[in-house]
């Protein structure tokens, strides 16, 4: 009886000396670790902060009532012009202010209605794109310092290794080899996160872009169709 209490006691013991949180798997690197961890952490939180951001700004910016350019076009059609620049003021999206662009350059030639189109529609476009490019960035740069990381703890391991004449203690060893493993695997799963989160803004950029330059399009043909 004794003697089974005492195995399954080891056994615990054996089970939660086996088991490794993930902090502690983090933090059991060295300070090397620690340091490009914490580098990580903070383009983690940045480049969630941006998608995020971005992601509502996109969002709000995709709202679109489809029957806007219908009244615009009874409007311009009309004559109430004024009617037509207060509906716009009043419709808070991309596509109303490039509407509203246009329609205050009526009485210029096409030409310059396009131009002045086009113009706003850049803007708006940067408006869009603001800080999308970081997420890019961060995409490309967490892989890297993960690895950075990597070759620290290589070189740790290995100095170590050498400095003792190839007699170097496990637990040494195993510091820098933690240091290399942990800062990778960091790395890509924040490059990864980045990553995704950049090209599916991109994706709702370009639905939101498109959206655009149909309706100015519809527009400009709106004032090219005979009185």
């Amino acid at each position: 009886m004794l003697s089974a209490l005492a195995q399954k006691a080891s056994e615990s013991t054996t089970n939660e000396e086996k088991t490794l949180s993930i902090m502690d798997l983090l933090l059991s690197g060295g300070t090397g670790a620690i340091v490009i961890i914490a580098i990580l952490f903070v383009l983690l939180f940045v480049a969630v902060y941006i998608y995020f951001e971005r992601l509502f700004a996109i969002k709000a910016a995709s709202k679109y009532d489809e029957s806007f350019m219908s009244k615009i076009r009874d409007n311009v059609v009309s004559g109430k012009i004024e009617a037509a620049k207060i509906l716009c003021a009043q419709t808070n999206n991309p596509v109303a202010r490039l509407t509203e662009k246009g329609i205050s350059r009526i009485g210029h030639s096409l030409e310059d209605i396009n131009k002045a189109i086009e113009n706003a529609g850049r803007l708006e476009v940067y408006k869009l794109e603001k800080n999308v490019s970081i997420l890019a960035t961060v995409a490309g740069a967490a892989p890297m310092i993960g690895f950075l990381g990597t070759v620290i703890g290589m070189i740790l391991a290995f100095h170590n290794l050498a400095s003792s004449s190839g007699t170097a203690d496990m637990g040494v060893l195993a510091e820098g080899i933690y240091t290399a493993m942990t800062t990778t695997v960091g790395g890509l799963v924040v490059g990864i996160i980045a990553y995704i989160g950049y090209n599916h803004l991109v994706v709702r950029t370009d639905k939101v872009i498109h959206s655009m330059e149909a309706n100015a399009v519809d527009f400009l043909d709106l004032l090219n169709e005979p009185a």
